[in-house]
């Protein structure tokens, strides 16, 4: 036992005293690979060294690389406009998912007519079916992209995507487009899932990482209110038209996404210890995500469990999910009631209807300066000297402006079915489209970014669990919507839905409140917070 610790002792010191050493920087953000190592090393003391042996019995040592402190192949040091790039192709990917997810919605009337579908619950499925994909693809792929990459896995799905694309847009049958739909969407979802990881990987601070899920989120919600204006007016040509719009998309997108680079740190470093062993012959050089040999009952009890733990356990994970999925379903249930309230109501066409979702748009994107104007808000407050004690809370950073938009987001569905009636001009509904977007943005913005900052290396399997819950939410809650407006009425149906989110608006203020704690019992937060601690101290200055 001593002389495998010495071993794990002189591989640790080879490591730190390498040229390719981690950086000592106060934000140093763990990989999971490095939380996996370091799990694997507490559970085996005999050291990390891999599983076979020399023909004497002796153990070979391993050189476990890691990144310099300006090592340009650590995603964190690129260049300003190579992380660009990466973001703007990550955009892209989420534009095509989320545009995929309404495109069905209007020119829904126009393909019930094509294969004679009367039952107003089957009209519902190519945009319920859809997000029935956004829950079960991210629950695979994006555990799969914290252990094999970022790119290969965006690859194979955004492949998915496009070839189940062209199929809607050819589907004989309406059992036919339905499942072309499932099967698009399961392709399309992960990039909602991973993509927020995307950008973890190439940002280390949070100020920088947060604009980049907000310009994430923007996407999120411009997707789908493209999709029913642009299928109303292409229906009138051919229903298909909408579909074959979706394919185009896509093609367009493939060349930018064909040059998006891996950004994976682990995976990386990976290639960088493959071409060392190549150069110098020196088979003993490694990266840490290759002591990992996982068995597939590993693989499936670890990686792919992980979401489900994380929204079952973690106590942030399971309310915000709860409360982000709420809010999804009810953007969701609108593309079904606003064809009830615009075309019922005020006789509008589809393409007319469709429009009304641009007041929408334009919340959302105000939504971009409410919070850049508290992010500069924030860090002013943190720079004084003395800083206000509020500021050390990591809460203060993300969760304020979702508390903003609670309530605003509960009020502005009352706004909606108060007013709309014939008495009431079209306008007044219609803009009540804006506190609502600029409310949904900002709820977003605020706990995925919570998420984000509180995860770090798990972020992506937590925005798996955020997604598929809001996904599952999505599926289901808008088949309600007919019989909701039939029986309660407008006004009463989306008072039942500001009720609702009134409620579930107290769940950041207990962030507010309780999140210090809620955080220091985190099974994954304490991991994260151990190993970087172990960190500092093996490699202190």
């Amino acid at each position: 036992m001593a002389s495998s610790n010495h071993d794990k002792e002189k591989s640790h010191h080879n490591a730190a005293t390498n040229t390719d050493t981690v950086s000592l920087e106060e934000d140093w953000t763990p990989t999971l690979v490095d939380i996996e190592k370091a799990e694997h090393d507490e559970k085996n003391k005999a050291g990390t060294a891999s599983s076979q042996c020399s023909s004497d019995g002796e153990r070979p040592e391993h050189n476990v690389i890691s990144w310099s402190i300006n090592d340009p192949g650590n995603p964190h040091n690129w260049s300003a406009t190579r992380k660009v790039f990466v973001v703007i192709a990550g955009i892209v990917l989420v534009f095509n998912s989320t545009f995929g997810s309404s495109i069905a919605a209007g020119a829904s009337q126009q393909t019930a007519d094509y294969f004679n579908v009367t039952n107003t619950v089957q009209l519902v499925l190519p945009t319920s079916l859809f997000l029935v994909g956004y829950v079960l693809g991210p629950l695979l792929t994006a555990p799969m992209s914290e252990s094999y990459g970022r790119k290969p896995i965006l690859f194979v799905t955004f492949l998915i995507y496009t070839a189940f694309s062209l199929g809607c847009a050819l589907a004989p049958t309406w059992a036919g487009l339905v499942v072309m739909r499932l099967l698009c969407g399961m392709g399309a979802g992960t990039p909602i899932s991973v993509v927020g990881g995307v950008y973890a990987d190439i940002y280390k601070t949070p100020q920088a990482r947060g604009t980049a899920i907000m310009i994430f989120m923007t996407m999120t919600i411009l997707g789908p209110l493209v999709g029913p204006p642009a299928s109303g007016y292409l229906a009138v040509v051919s229903w298909r038209w909408a579909y074959w719009l979706q394919l185009i998309i896509a093609g367009v997108s493939w060349p930018i996404f064909i040059f998006m680079p891996e950004t994976y740190g682990p995976v990386l470093l990976k290639r960088k210890a493959a071409e060392q062993r190549q150069e110098t012959g020196d088979v003993s050089i490694v990266a840490p995500i290759e002591l990992e040999n996982k068995s597939m009952q590993e693989l499936i009890t670890v990686i792919l469990a992980r979401p489900f733990r994380m929204f079952l356990f973690e106590a942030i994970v399971l309310s915000s999910c709860l409360y982000m999925a709420m809010v999804y379903a009810v953007f969701y249930m609108f593309l079904q009631a606003y064809p009830l309230i615009f075309e019922g109501v005020y006789g509008f066409s589809p393409g007319e209807e469709g429009l009304t979702f641009l007041a929408i748009f334009v919340g959302s994107v105000m939504a971009s300066g409410v919070y850049f104007w508290w992010d500069h808000y924030y860090e002013k407050k943190r720079a004084q000297n003395p800083a206000p004690k509020w500021t050390a809370q990591e809460e203060y950073h993300r969760v304020p402006i979702a508390c903003i938009a609670g309530p605003l987001f509960a009020a502005s569905i009352f706004w909606l079915g108060w007013a709309a009636r014939p008495d009431v001009h079209w306008i007044v509904p219609t803009l009540a489209g804006i506190p609502f977007g600029l409310a949904y943005v900002l709820i977003f913005m605020g706990l995925i970014n919570y998420i984000v900052d509180a995860y770090e290396a798990f972020s992506a399997s937590a925005l798996a669990a955020s997604s598929c819950s809001r996904s599952l939410f999505g599926v289901i809650l808008p088949f309600a919507v007919p019989s909701m407006f039939s029986h309660l009425g407008i006004a009463w149906a989306c008072s039942v839905l500001g009720f609702i989110s009134l409620a579930l608006g107290v769940i950041p203020f207990v962030f507010i409140r309780f999140g210090e704690k809620l955080r220091a019992n985190s099974e994954f937060c304490q991991e994260l917070r151990r190993l970087k601690e172990k960190e500092m101290a093996r490699n202190g200055p």
